[in-house]
């Protein structure tokens, strides 16, 4: 109701009973109105109050969201960096076994190269070995399938001056003289000498290891009849040289007197392995007669270990401080008597040898043995 609906107007009082009702009644209706105006503002203010609410928790909701989405971004990095680090680790672990299996193959194809020479030295080692006959002396001993070479040592000693190597047949004796150390040897008259005797220690080889190859252009030939030595080189050069025998030009021929046997070098690589292959040959040494010959691979050597060890001598002595007094053949005379007297601590001598004052002698040892000289 506006106020232009007001007017004053003059009414009589039953008229203004009805005017006074409605003005009440417009009030009432204005206070319900009111009341719901009241009403729809507080719903309103708490709507709004809701509202800020849930946009509060939407905030703080995002904010979560936000701060775990970077420590997922964080972590998923950290992830990422890991496993290209670890992929890095097993490239690098991937290229490192490629490079040990390619080491491996290389050492296993020397392995295969070094088995397979010897396998071919195994082969024609028993038959590089010319026949002998043999016989069992009863001896027995460990290592019987080693490949051994038995070396007797020759040691050639350079002797100093006035000094002299006395051998005695007994080992106890040569102990004995040691023992005593200082000698006092007369030698007639007023006249005497003091010696003083001392220990031998030689430097003998005690292992050597070598490694062998076949020669591609010498043969080891024997099994030879028994003929003039010229006559045997030449029919040998004869029959290898020509091609119909399976041989080449021979560069020369040699004869090794230790064994008896002959050793044919060629000026091609190609002809020695065609003979060995075929082994026995039928050479004529003699017109109308053929002896058979066995041709076998030649071994080169090479040493490539070589390990000497200090070896007292147990029968022979070194006298020191013999003064050139005398002749010496009358010098050595007196200190081989004088050492083979028992009063004086010693006994038979089996060898004796004095080297005066300014002279240079090389005393020779050799093995050991109870029928030989030790020192000459």
């Amino acid at each position: 109701m506006s106020f232009e609906d007001l007017s004053f107007v003059t009414v009589d009082a039953h008229g203004s009973q009805n005017i006074l009702e409605g003005i009440i009644t417009a009030i009432s209706k204005c206070k319900v109105q009111h009341n719901q105006l009241l009403k729809e503002q507080q719903d309103l203010s708490r709507a709004r109050d809701e509202q800020v609410d849930l946009a509060e928790q939407y905030r703080q909701r995002t904010v979560k969201l936000r701060t775990s989405l970077e420590e997922d971004k964080c972590d998923q990095a950290r992830d990422v960096d890991s496993e290209r680090k670890k992929m890095a680790a097993l490239h690098e672990e991937e290229s490192r076994l490629k490079r040990e299996i390619q080491r491996a193959e290389e050492e296993l194809q020397l392995e295969e190269e070094s088995t397979h020479q010897l396998k071919q030295q195994t082969d024609v080692s028993t038959a590089a070995v010319p026949e002998k006959k043999v016989v069992f002396t009863g001896m027995t001993g460990d290592g019987a399938n080693a490949l051994n070479f038995d070396v007797k040592p020759h040691i050639v000693y350079p002797m100093e001056e006035g000094t002299a190597l006395i051998t005695f047949e007994e080992e106890l004796v040569a102990q004995k003289i040691l023992s005593l150390r200082e000698h006092k040897v007369d030698l007639g008259g007023d006249c005497a000498i003091t010696l003083e005797a001392k220990l031998i220690q030689l430097l003998v080889p005690c292992q050597v290891e070598m490694d062998t190859e076949v020669c591609s252009r010498r043969v080891l030939v024997s099994n030879l009849p028994k003929v003039a030595e010229d006559r045997l080189l030449d029919k040998l050069e004869i029959h290898f040289a020509k091609r119909k025998n399976g041989g080449g030009e021979v560069e020369e021929s040699d004869m090794l007197h230790d064994s008896g046997n002959v050793v044919i070098t060629f000026t091609e690589n190609n002809v020695a392995k065609g003979l060995t292959d075929k082994q026995y040959h039928d050479v004529e040494f003699e017109k109308g007669r053929k002896h058979s010959v066995k041709v076998t691979p030649f071994l080169n050597g090479e040493i490539t270990s070589f390990q000497t060890r200090l070896s007292a001598c147990g029968r022979t002595v070194l006298l020191t401080g013999i003064p050139a007094i005398m002749e010496q053949e009358n010098l050595q005379d007196l200190l081989e008597i004088h050492f083979q007297k028992t009063s004086n601590g010693g006994g038979e001598v089996d060898a004796f040898l004095y080297n005066p004052m300014g002279q240079h002698t090389l005393a020779l040892f050799k093995e050991d043995c109870p029928t030989e000289d030790q020192s000459q």
